[in-house]
């Protein structure tokens, strides 16, 4: 009863088509195939992947299907189907990826590499998702180097978390790879409030992506389709009454078909009910089958048979009649599934209340036998905690969404073990001891759940469980405890760019732990009011408190809060002028960053230890570390496009131009928060540099949003340079002096940042005397521009003193536009 050929949708075809020869052609895109229940999404991906394999027997596409089980607490369900046929064949091109790529595969894929030990809650590695996605993009860029990848990954609608982030990570981050990312959802299952919604808002506007909606088949459409499943050409009032049932569905005129050849007769009315005809018409066995099934949704032949009781000949049994009548389909890695999602959802809406909490209770308690077999995993802890939770076993969910919450961590799905972690707190109030089931205090498990969504990029739903948490403590009884709370709620406002609030409470957080022994706590908490002071450029506290919480690392252990303290400090120590001792401690920090083999550590290390050594006039020897640091930092992953950038800047600084640019990351690619400040700034420097002035104002407004929240004089300072210059070039001088004095204002208030406020004072000179210039010229008063040139110049011998090399030169260029002055 289905159409040996597609038909009607040859347009669509063919915009997947021309996505194809993009990607083929370097330029990668995302495609969305959107569509209601039964309107052929699947079928037309199929044709595209038969016609793409024709024209090029060697293309490459892999597929996999979002798993709806529960609020998506499966984590990269679609990605593991898709690799799993790679790793099982062990395709050459994923064994050949480095080390440290089939390391963060390994997360997905078991067995690709060895398994890496469960770091502690709330001590994970931030970046630890975004290497796994950038390991991901690797392979797709190997797997696309000698003809096109095609990922297909279905049903997004039903999507995890994880999987939505990734989604995301690739519109960004695809650039010239060959791949093309296509993907498939309901639309009539898009409610108000659906979180893909949002998603696809952002991605579906971007130039590079392809909406392809699927419209019914009008009237000769659906009389062709007829005549391919009849073999003979259908009579007008067949197509008319099919047509007018249907209104162009082609599963429901399938299914229509299937019931009657006529079309004739007392027809169901809707496609469910028609496809619910065809279920009634099965043998009970088959339709208790297909209960299960309906529960599990998709489940091998080992669960079958367990959860359904059946002895083996009755279940084969139930299984041909299921597969015969194309109500069920075994995939090549021997999972059951039903033919279309609708057959699963008629079946399961149609279950008694008490058959739906049994079948979910057998299913629950048949993965736990299958995991006592098999060892623990992130698909049978996900599995036993949705249907334990389904069947109303409120106990049991409750131990079970706290394994499996700890499962998805493992592979640093948060945004799944931050659901699960939830709901975990949502039935604490409801079972007797808690704590025994959950293993842990509610306070305990209040921090989990803020750092599973710290994990994700949820700083305001992070705050808000760290202050119930914090409620629940007495500070004074707990002090250590309450401070490593306060401590990532500092982390979450600094996040949600709260700097003062970020302050105040890591310094309420230091007076708890001041007297009490050397520990972690207070070690990680100092660590990090020294790197947060560095960034606002107040290097005197910074000093102090790093010094402090190196002593405090130094006898907890703690190599990890040392090096992000010397860090602080050696960059500190070299914004107040003492070079020597500042590199000095900046090497330090690279050599503890190694020891921990932490790739954001390494990246800043690095990063810092090369801004240091350009700042005090050192340049060829900074861009010399930073290129050392990209080569140690992509034997972990991918190049970290900061790194770029810092040298395109320094070849820049150089005035190696062309290389420069030619260092940049790729122009496609999009990024986030502070990553996107630092590339604008550095394209708009290059536009400024070339006299392109339109494309500098450009990028700068691009950023002024950024830039408007943040403290950070690296790019308060930078961008008002920038625009200051750039007025000044235009003849507005009101807005070039606006430019100055708002970022001197900025940074000034709290800051010791002299590389960047000498900068400022510079180009102020030179603002102040063109308008001297230009009032000698008119005959108008001059008195205003000369104080404030020699204001700034002032400034400029201020921040200049010392061993600063830099700001000397700065100086040395402000004193000659001060003989215009004069």
């Amino acid at each position: 009863m289905t159409s040996a050929r597609v038909v009607g949708r040859e347009r669509e075809l063919a915009e997947l088509e021309a996505a194809l020869a993009d990607a083929a052609a370097g330029r990668p895109s995302i495609a969305f195939v959107a569509g209601e229940s039964g309107i052929g999404k699947t079928r037309l991906l199929r044709e595209f992947q038969r016609r793409a394999q024709e024209a090029d027997p060697a293309a490459r596409v892999i597929c996999g299907d979002s798993v709806e089980l529960g609020e998506g607490e499966l984590p990269y369900a679609p990605l593991v189907a898709a690799l799993r046929p790679l790793a099982r064949a062990r395709d050459p091109v994923l064994e050949s990826l480095p080390p440290a790529a089939r390391d963060e595969l390994a997360a997905l894929l078991p067995g690709l590499a060895p398994a890496a030990s469960e770091e502690p809650v709330g001590e994970r590695d931030d970046a630890a998702q975004a290497r796994l996605f950038e390991a991901l993009l690797q392979l797709f860029d190997e797997l696309g180097r000698e003809q096109p990848l095609v990922v297909v990954i279905e049903d997004i609608h039903w999507a995890d978390r994880s999987t939505r982030a990734f989604l995301a990570f690739m519109a960004r981050a695809l650039a010239n790879e060959r791949v093309l990312l296509v993907s498939t959802y309901r639309t009539d299952e898009l409610h108000r409030r659906h979180p893909l919604r949002p998603l696809l808002a952002e991605l579906e506007r971007d130039a590079t992506a392809r909406r392809i909606e699927l419209q019914a088949l009008d009237r000769e459409e659906l009389r062709e389709l007829l005549g391919d499943i009849l073999g003979a050409e259908p009579g007008a009032d067949l197509v008319e009454r099919l047509w007018s049932r249907s209104e162009g569905n082609p599963l429901f005129t399938e299914e229509l078909l299937a019931a009657s050849l006529d079309g004739r007769g007392g027809l169901p009315p809707t496609l469910r009910d028609a496809l619910m005809v065809r279920i009634e018409r099965l043998g009970e066995d088959t339709q208790e089958v297909l209960r299960v099934l309906a529960a599990g949704r998709r489940l091998d032949h080992g669960l079958l048979s367990d959860a359904s009781g059946l002895d083996p000949a009755r279940l084969r049994t139930a299984l041909r009649e299921a597969v015969a009548s194309h109500i069920v389909a075994a995939d090549p890695e021997g999972f059951h599934t039903f033919r279309h999602a609708l057959l699963r959802e008629v079946v399961h809406d149609d279950l008694l209340p008490g058959e739906h909490s049994d079948l979910h209770l057998a299913l629950a308690r048949a993965l736990e036998r299958r995991m006592e077999l098999q060892g623990t995993s992130t698909y049978l802890t996900a599995g036993i905690a949705h249907h334990y939770f389904v069947a109303g076993e409120q106990k049991a969910a409750l131990s079970a969404s706290v394994n499996a919450a700890r499962a998805a961590e493992h592979v640093y799905a948060y945004g799944e073990a931050a659901a699960l972690l939830e709901r975990a707190l949502e039935l604490w109030e409801r079972v007797p001891e808690p704590e025994r089931l959950a293993g842990c205090d509610r306070v305990e498990l209040l921090k989990r759940a803020a750092v599973a969504h710290q994990g994700h990029g949820d700083y305001a739903r992070q705050e808000h469980l760290l202050r119930k948490a914090l409620d629940l403590l007495d500070e004074q009884a707990e002090p250590r405890g309450s401070a490593r709370l306060l401590e990532l709620m500092a982390r979450a406002q600094w996040s949600l760019n709260r700097s003062a609030d970020a302050m105040a409470s890591a310094e309420h957080a230091l007076e708890l732990v001041q007297d009490g022994e050397p520990g972690e706590e207070r070690a990680r908490l100092v660590s990090w009011l020294a790197k947060a002071r560095m960034l606002q450029g107040r290097y005197r506290e910074s000093l102090d408190v790093a010094s402090e919480a190196i002593t405090e690392a130094e006898a907890a252990g703690d190599t990890l809060a040392e090096g992000r303290a010397r860090n602080a400090r050696g960059f500190s120590l070299v914004g107040l002028g003492r070079v020597d001792d500042g590199i000095a401690e900046l090497r330090r920090a690279v050599e503890l960053a190694h020891n921990r083999e932490n790739v954001s550590e390494l990246g800043s290390a690095y990063g810092n230890l090369a801004d240091a050594l350009n700042q005090a006039g050192r340049t060829r020897e900074a861009l010399a570390v930073v290129e050392r640091g990209r080569e140690v930092v992509s034997g972990f992953s991918r190049p970290r496009d900061w790194l770029l950038v810092m040298i395109a800047e320094l070849k820049w600084q150089l005035g190696e131009w062309d290389e420069a640019e030619a260092s940049m990351p790729p122009s496609e690619r999009r990024y986030v928060a502070t990553t996107t400040m630092y590339v604008l700034l550095q394209r708009a420097t290059f536009a400024l540099g070339r006299g392109d002035h339109a494309v500098a104002r450009r990028y700068l407004e691009e950023i002024e949003e950024f830039v408007a929240e943040s403290t950070e004089p690296q790019y308060l300072g930078t961008w008002g340079a920038l625009r200051a210059s750039l007025s000044l070039r235009e003849g507005d001088i009101d807005a070039a002096r606006a430019a100055v004095d708002e970022a001197l204002d900025r940074i000034e208030f709290c800051s010791e940042d002299a590389n960047r406020i000498v900068r400022l004072s510079a180009i102020g000179v030179a603002i102040e005397a063109a308008a001297i210039e230009r009032e000698r010229d008119l005959g108008e008063d001059t008195a205003l521009a000369q104080f404030r040139a020699e204001a700034m110049v002032s400034r400029l011998r201020a921040g200049a003193e010392g061993d600063r090399p830099v700001e000397r030169a700065w100086l040395a260029m402000a004193e000659a536009e001060g003989t215009r002055v004069d």
